[in-house]
């Protein structure tokens, strides 16, 4: 008796099967079958490239490694452009066989699986380390500066110490050996797992700080400046985590 569709689909589904059996399935000529091997075979033609695409990215930490450098930590920050909250910026070091394909720019990733990637990485990295610059500070040095000062703090956090830095479109006040990365957190996955660590944890923040200030709905904007973000602080004004030198929140002091 052969097989039913359901559990072919299912079997194919979860990749526990031998290459005997994907033959025998091959000539079953029922359409359902067919269907669930055209679905199969797209999602490994996805998966393929998606290694292929993860492998690309690793090309300045290769050949760092090459030249001798044992902990390449990637830098990255978020939260340059919100009217609230910190900036946030995360430093990974991450190991040559590091293998969890999804990792890439944060801004690409749905929060689902940043979430899950976030523990990959923190599993599995070298070392990394997590720097935060208050609303309060930023307002004293500017934005950049900022985050400038968050990266710093990040690389510092690293219970590895990093011999060489690759960052995302920025230079760290470090005396260590970094190359500047435009989109470098698409280019680069150590810049790339930074990014998702950093907006993991500005997330958090930001869901925290919603629960203390609330009527702003910094859980679901982040802080940025929203048409209902923009209306609460018309109605409420700034609040402590309001960066008062952004022009929207400077406007309602003056």
């Amino acid at each position: 008796m052969s097989e039913t569709i359901a559990a072919i689909r299912a079997e194919l589904k979860s990749a526990r099967f031998d290459d005997e059996r994907l033959a025998i399935w091959r000539t079953d000529e029922r359409a359902g079958v067919q269907a669930s091997l055209k679905a199969f075979d797209r999602r490994i033609e996805k998966e393929a490239k998606q290694k292929a695409d993860f492998m690309t990215r690793f090309a300045f930490e290769s050949q760092l490694w090459t030249q001798g450098f044992q902990a390449i930590a990637g830098v990255d920050e978020v939260g340059r452009g919100p009217l609230a909250g910190p900036v946030v910026a995360a430093a990974v070091s991450l190991p040559p066989d590091f293998d969890c394909y999804g990792v890439i720019d944060s801004k690409q990733l749905s929060e689902k699986v940043r979430d899950e990637l976030v523990t990959a990485i923190k599993e599995k990295a070298v070392a990394y380390g997590v720097g935060v610059v208050s609303a309060e500070r930023i307002d004293e040095i500017n934005i950049y500066e900022a985050s400038r000062e968050a990266m710093k703090a990040a690389v510092l956090a690293m219970d590895v110490p990093a011999d060489y830095l690759l960052v995302d479109a920025m230079v760290v006040d470090l005396p260590l050996p970094q190359e500047k990365l435009i989109k470098g957190d698409a280019r680069s996955n150590s810049i790339g797992a930074a990014s998702i660590l950093a907006k993991v944890t500005r997330d958090a923040m930001m869901v925290a700080y919603d629960e203390q200030y609330p009527g702003y709905d910094f859980g679901h904007n982040d802080g940025y400046g929203t048409k209902a973000h923009l209306a609460a602080l018309n109605r409420l004004g700034p609040c402590p985590i309001h960066r008062r030198s952004f022009a929207p929140v400077r406007k309602l002091l003056s």
